[in-house]
């Protein structure tokens, strides 16, 4: 892989960031090509690598022309882009323009990070659009390594931060609290990512479920959250019938606490599935989420980084 090129569409975001600095901290001395929309997003990685090392190109999935100047060149190239709007231009119909791409171009290695839950059958636009993806990577680039994490944790994340903000509140709605998830810490997809990408005649053509070592409901995640950040709100369960139907009715608004879709997805666990290869595969230990959230969450207890200290005065 030695002044190979890796080509990552997508870097800029919240997994991109780190599976970009696992790229460029692992020894094979390649040049990273960092796509995507408005690459400005991403020139805060530029420090990471070496002089030259790192490359920033405009691309969008849904332009094809764009999709395969970003290829030209590559040895392998990392799918992150996904989306909750325009799904099926970006997640299904993006996808397949890669994979497409990528293969006309002569690409050695297709890594495509879809999502657990991905299936064509879904009732969900997002589950569904992810399983078109995955057809069509498949039917373009049959020795693509596909990843399917499960809820993504990190710092950064949209995850914990969000919930860790709702936890502040008095009373928080709990909707489908027995539904459960399997959080996967950002930076063992991260590990995982890079080692397909730099190993692919261990990992070509095979589909791995990535996920924490903890399958855990919304209603306890909620109390975990609660607990780290030293708030006791009251959790109220909100019916199934009530949840719905606000979703159906004012999913649609700017800030709605739910939409339909994620009601949808909502219906079911996100969890690996029973006999799915995992992080095991490569050799990587899931990191479990009480052995780190409750690190960047301090900032949202109510005196913030320093609450709950106590200070000796001579």
């Amino acid at each position: 892989m030695k002044d190979a090129i890796v080509t990552v569409l997508g870097g800029g975001g919240f997994v991109g960031r780190y599976a970009v600095q696992e790229l460029l901290a692992g020894g094979e001395g390649f040049r990273v090509r960092i796509a995507q929309r408005d690459p400005r997003d991403a020139w805060f990685l530029k420090p990471l690598g070496a002089l030259g090392q790192t490359q920033f190109l405009a691309a969008d999935v849904r332009n094809r022309a764009s999709i395969e100047r970003a290829v030209a060149g590559a040895s392998a190239v990392l799918n992150l882009v996904g989306s909750f709007d325009n799904m099926a231009a970006v997640q299904a119909d993006g996808a397949g323009i890669v994979a497409e791409a990528a293969a006309a171009a002569g690409v050695q290695t297709l890594v495509h990070v879809s999502a657990i839950g991905a299936d064509p059958d879904s009732p969900s636009a997002y589950g569904r659009t992810k399983g078109e993806g995955e057809q069509a990577v498949r039917r373009a680039f049959p020795n693509a390594t596909i990843l399917r994490p499960s809820i993504i944790f990190g710092r950064e994340d949209a995850f914990t931060n969000r919930f860790a903000g709702m936890v502040r509140l008095p009373i928080v709605p709990v909707v489908r609290g027995a539904t459960r998830f399997q959080p996967v810490f950002v930076a063992d997809l991260a590990q995982a990512i890079e080692q397909a990408v730099c190993v692919p005649e261990q990992h070509a053509g095979k589909t791995y479920e990535i996920a924490g070592p903890e399958a855990i409901a919304m209603r306890d995640l909620l109390g975990r959250l609660a607990e780290w950040t030293g708030h006791k709100p009251h959790f109220v369960e909100v019916p199934d019938a009530v949840a719905g139907a606000m979703a159906r009715l004012t999913g649609w608004a700017p800030g709605a606490p739910i939409n339909w879709d994620q009601w949808l997805m909502l219906q079911q666990d996100n969890v690996a599935s029973d006999g799915a290869a995992g992080l095991e595969a490569f050799g990587i230990t899931p990191t479990p989420l009480a052995a780190v959230a409750p690190g960047w969450l301090v900032q949202y207890r109510k005196q913030g980084r320093f609450g709950g200290v106590k200070t000796v005065e001579g």
